[in-house]
C-alpha cells in the first residue's frame, strides 16, 4: 500500500491562527494591565492615600474602557469593575474629606 499524501493545509486557516496567536497575547497584555493596576489602585485604598487613589482610578477606568473598545472585556463586566473601584475609592476619599 502506498503511503498517504501529507494532508494539504488550507491557507485562510493558518491565517486565522496566525491571527488568533497575535490576538490573544495583545488581549493577556491588555488583562494584565488591568489587574495590576486594580491591585495598586486596592493596595492604595487600604493604605488611605488619598492622591494615589485618585490617580490610579483614573488610570484603571482608561483602560478597561481601552480595553472595552477593543473587544478583550464585555462592556458590563467593565462598568462593574469601574463601579465596585470607583465605590471603594469614594469611601476612601469621603472619609478623609469629614
Amino acid at each position: 500500500m502506498p503511503a498517504k499524501a501529507a494532508k494539504k493545509k488550507n491557507l485562510s486557516a493558518i491565517k486565522r491562527i496566525r491571527q488568533a496567536q497575535k490576538r490573544n497575547l495583545r488581549n493577556a497584555s491588555i488583562r494584565s494591565k488591568i489587574k495590576t493596576v486594580s491591585k495598586r489602585i486596592e493596595e492604595a485604598i487600604t493604605e488611605k492615600n488619598q492622591e494615589n487613589v485618585k490617580k490610579l482610578l483614573r488610570e484603571i477606568i482608561r483602560a478597561v474602557n481601552s480595553a472595552v473598545s477593543k473587544g478583550v472585556l464585555h462592556k458590563n463586566t467593565a462598568s462593574r469593575k469601574i463601579s465596585r473601584l470607583s465605590k471603594l475609592a469614594n469611601a476612601v476619599l469621603k472619609n478623609a474629606a469629614a
